[in-house]
């Protein structure tokens, strides 16, 4: 019997020696997997209206996606190539960057949840008189 204890007890610290040969640290590095990396051309703009309210919007041209942060909700949309210059939409909501003039929309209500003209563009030097 006691041959048997002994046997088993030197079997047990035979496998805990073995068991503990790779150190902590190596284990740590094996399971780490470095990030990966990407060369999409994404371009990231924050624009402003005339109340102050604030929209940015992310667009990732690699992958024709566009992210909208609006009221601290974030919108996922997909570029739209049949409609005009830059727009993307999803099932619900559509985001649209035409000639300067920034506009999201929600398309089932036909109702604009952010409207502005980026700076710059689309104003012309002439001036239209009334009569």
């Amino acid at each position: 019997m006691k041959k048997v204890l002994l046997s088993v007890a030197l079997g047990l610290i035979a496998f805990s020696v073995t068991a503990c040969k790779n150190s902590p640290k190596e284990a740590e590095m094996l399971t780490v997997n470095a990030p990966a990396v990407t060369n999409d051309d994404i371009i990231k703009n924050i624009y402003t209206d005339n109340v102050g309210e604030k929209i940015e919007v992310t667009i990732n041209s690699t992958q024709n996606t566009a992210i909208v942060h609006l009221d601290g909700k974030t919108y996922e949309l997909k570029k739209s190539d049949e409609l005009p210059e830059y727009t993307a939409s999803n099932a619900e909501y559509q985001y649209s960057n035409i000639r300067g003039n920034i506009t999201f929309t929600k398309k089932n209500y036909d109702m604009v949840l952010f409207r502005t003209k980026e700076n710059g563009k689309g104003q012309s030097g002439t001036k239209m008189a009334s009569y």
